[in-house]
């Protein structure tokens, strides 16, 4: 088991997004999706551009690993489709991307990652499809959103043993040891399968 930590710079509950049941990885983070194995644990913190730089946003298990093909067609993630004139919930779906079955080449859905027009953005297609085909799900996480507690110190301590990753990309050489610790903060602090808290980018 291994945790990957990263800093969360938008939180519109698109990538990621904790809805309808599952908390789900599809978009965005190519190299954790592409190296994260069953019962990994994915972190993501607060950014230092929001303030929020101590603050967590996140943690989910990853207990379920699918293509962009098996998650766009499994019915349990039909309801993370985009629907842009919903709610903000259903408008930040991100179950958006499958092949065409003449050309196989990718379909971007109308949605966050998309122009502001409906065309499809290439740079994201590119950037959420070329390293990997694959989506993180969990139905363990916790998600706080906007309102994440602040981190106890001792998880913010030196290279390596600091939850923290740097401002790009993601860390994930921690220890057994501090795993076990920083899981037992939050589990015995908080209950699993919950949203705490709107994401921090609704309130903007």
């Amino acid at each position: 088991m291994r945790l990957h930590s990263y800093r969360v710079a938008r939180d519109f509950g698109f990538a990621l997004n904790p809805f309808h049941n599952f908390c789900t990885l599809a978009t965005c983070k190519p190299v954790i999706r592409r190296t994260a194995q069953i019962d990994d644990w994915i972190v993501g913190t607060g950014s230092r551009q929001n303030s929020r730089e101590n603050h967590i946003v996140y943690a989910m298990r990853v207990t379920e690993i699918l293509t962009f093909d098996k998650y766009r067609s499994d019915p349990r993630f039909h309801c993370k489709k985009p629907v842009l004139t919903g709610s903000l919930k259903y408008a930040y779906g991100d179950n958006i991307y499958h092949r065409d079955v003449h050309t196989n080449s990718w379909i971007q859905e109308d949605s966050h990652h998309s122009h502001a027009d409906g065309t499809p953005n290439q740079k994201n297609i590119h950037r959420d499809t070329s390293s990997t085909d694959r989506v993180l799900v969990s139905t363990e996480f916790y998600y706080w959103g906007g309102d994440g507690p602040q981190i106890p110190i001792e998880f913010l301590g030196p290279k390596g043993s600091d939850i923290r990753a740097p401002s790009q990309g993601h860390r994930n050489a921690f220890s057994d040891s501090f795993i076990q610790r920083f899981l037992g903060w939050i589990e015995s602090n908080y209950c699993s399968n919950r949203c705490y808290g709107r994401p921090l980018d609704w309130g903007r």
